[in-house]
């Protein structure tokens, strides 16, 4: 019988593979199509006399305005914007219908949704439309709710500075005043803040975000079952009900290199029971770098499950070889991402099984691998795209500490796809994915339910991280008792009036939410205000009482980001002087066409 060696280290010459290469692009499609004069191109691979096209840029007329001038036009679009949103809040909230060019008409109840989708005709009031949606997003972004909330508050706060500022107030210590009076708000949520005590926390959040009891038992479910750290996402179902799948384990989005590797012939998978597992950045092409580890495992005897920047090659297919022959179980896939994201990823995967991670930057090389440098796990299947690596929890501590860093990382970035990255990075190594499939009759209806769930989910998210507050606009209403201790910071009455407006615009949401149910929200403000904490109006069933105990919370979070956000924006349009805006131009049948021409719908010459 041959030795261990012989078999390994023969392969490639049995099942040898051939290298592909693409083609070149041409030089038309490197330099790029589509502009509108001719230039030299300077690339040193080009001959002399190769050209493209270039567009010519014309500026367009600017319009200026000045003053109140400028500030009305702001306010005017904040409030149409405000108006379209502010409908939506409370769990009486009405629906906005959103047209659409191609499809049908969308009927939504999401802030963020609606506003995002105005454009107004004056090119001026759109800036103050923008300004909202810029403030609905940043909620949205930070905390995924709140977004009706925060457009509310905007406007509150621009249409009262904005008399103020009328009326001879400084705007620059006005808005020293609100910004004075958030900072000192955002601090007493976070001292009133109660953390999530329970599963029935969770649903009562889901269930008022969502607006619908059966949502919030299943985004309650969903996050029982993969606590905090896992991972709940939204899909689209073929079916007309709502259904959670459960994954348990570390995902990773890359499937099996090779279909040979598959064991399980029904399932077209390939399924390990306590493999070892190496994990390494490198690019694996030739068999002898593989040698001295595939000997000690087929001494061992052991299952060996790779993870690497690629496999191929002859190494491919010594694996595949050794595989069918039964000289060793084992199976690749690729690692996930790419660039310093990947080696991330890698990172990740060696502290969950307690593998080394094999390098050149950490000084270290395949051949230098051995059995102690090799992870292990209870149980991995690997399917086509797929790979899922269930962990025996002997590596806790770790994996806690790598979340915790993670979490950090998360902390210091504002780039929404960082943060996506983060997140699903700290959920695999977490233990499970959640994934809600979500069955409708309709388009419309559908596209409406995916929206109510993930902004359930997002708060579901924010009140785990920060806590919950009495909903229902009950705790901004509690807030306004602050009034005599936020005076006493403000150094003249100009930040006095600032502080002020800040204020009474806590209590727009109480009185919005109960307009929205048909009842005079000026009364119900009323009767909350000198109440004691978590008192307020169930606006589902009419009855006033403390939300805490029915229930009716939001997530601390959410009601911080709403106050912060909306006194950034409305306390920028406070000092704005001047407001430049481009004067639109209608383009002739001529013009358009050149228009065209530049944008790449021409001809080459």
């Amino acid at each position: 019988m041959p030795s261990t060696r012989t078999v390994i280290a023969g392969v490639a010459a049995i099942a040898g593979t051939t290298q592909a290469f693409a083609p070149v692009a041409s030089h038309q499609q490197a330099v790029g199509a589509g502009t509108s004069t001719w230039t030299q191109c300077r690339a040193p691979s080009c001959s002399a006399g190769t050209r493209r096209r270039r567009a010519t840029v014309s500026m367009a007329a600017k319009k200026v305005s000045f003053g109140e001038d400028s500030r009305k036009k702001l306010v005017d679009g904040i409030n149409q914007v405000a108006n379209a949103v502010k409908v939506t809040l409370g769990p009486k909230g009405r629906n906005v219908v959103l047209e659409r060019n191609y499809g049908a008409p969308e009927i939504v109840n999401d802030g963020v949704t609606i506003a995002r989708d105005i454009s107004l005709a004056d090119p001026e009031e759109n800036v103050g439309a923008r300004l909202v949606q810029e403030v609905a997003q940043k909620s949205d972004n930070r905390a995924g709710d709140g977004t009706t909330t925060s457009t509310l508050m905007t406007q509150s706060i621009v249409n009262n500075g904005l008399r103020a500022v009328t009326s001879g107030a400084n705007p620059v210590e006005v808005r020293r005043g609100i910004m004075k009076a958030s900072e000192m708000l955002v601090a007493e949520i976070k001292a009133l803040a109660k953390p999530v005590s329970g599963i029935s926390d969770l649903n009562s959040i889901a269930t008022i975000a969502s607006g619908s009891s059966v949502m919030g038992s299943i985004i309650s479910q969903a996050f029982e079952k993969v606590g905090e750290n896992g991972s709940t996402v939204v899909e689209e179902s073929q079916t007309l009900v709502d259904e959670v799948d459960f994954t348990e384990g570390l995902t990773i989005d890359r499937g099996y290199l090779s279909p040979y590797f598959v064991n399980d012939q029904e399932r077209q998978v390939c399924e390990m029971r306590k493999p070892r597992i190496l994990v390494t950045d490198k690019k694996i092409d030739q068999v002898n770098e593989l040698i001295p580890i595939l000997e000690t495992m087929v001494k061992s005897k052991e299952p060996l499950f790779i993870v690497a920047e690629d496999v191929a090659g002859e190494a491919l297919s010594a694996l595949v070889v050794n595989k069918m022959r039964g000289v060793l179980d084992v199976c690749a896939i690729r690692a996930p991402s790419f660039g310093d994201r990947r080696k991330a990823y890698l990172q990740d995967i060696a502290i969950a099984t307690g593998a080394t991670y094999i390098a050149e930057e950490v000084g270290l090389t395949l051949d230098q691998v051995n059995m102690d440098m090799l992870g292990t796990c209870e149980r991995l299947v690997a399917q086509r795209e797929l790979t899922t690596i269930v962990t025996d929890g002997s590596q806790m501590e770790a994996v806690n500490k790598r979340i915790a860093a993670i979490k950090q990382e998360k902390e210091g970035t504002d780039n929404q796809f960082d943060i996506e990255k983060c997140e699903e990075r700290i959920a695999a190594l977490g233990g499970g994915i959640a994934r809600i499939k979500v069955g409708a009759a309709t388009e419309t209806e559908l596209k409406d339910k995916k929206l109510r769930y993930e902004d359930a989910l997002n708060s579901v998210r924010s009140a785990l991280e920060m806590g919950i507050v009495p909903g229902g606009g009950a705790c901004m209403t509690y807030l306004q008792r602050m009034d005599e201790r936020i005076m006493a910071e403000c150094a003249n009455e100009d930040e006095r009036i600032g502080a002020g407006i800040l204020l009474k615009s806590l209590s727009a949401p109480c009185m919005q939410i109960a307009a929205n149910a048909g009842v005079e929200g000026g009364v119900v403000w009323e009767k909350t205000r000198n109440q004691e904490f978590g008192f307020g109006y169930n606006a589902a069933n009419g009855r006033y009482g403390d939300l805490l105990e029915m229930g009716v919370i939001d997530p601390a979070k959410v009601t911080i980001n709403a106050i912060e956000n909306s006194a950034s924006v409305a306390a920028l349009v406070l000092t704005t002087e001047a407001l430049i805006t481009e004067i639109p131009v209608k383009l002739s049948p001529a013009e358009e066409q050149a228009q065209y021409d530049a944008m790449g719908g021409g001809n080459y010459m």
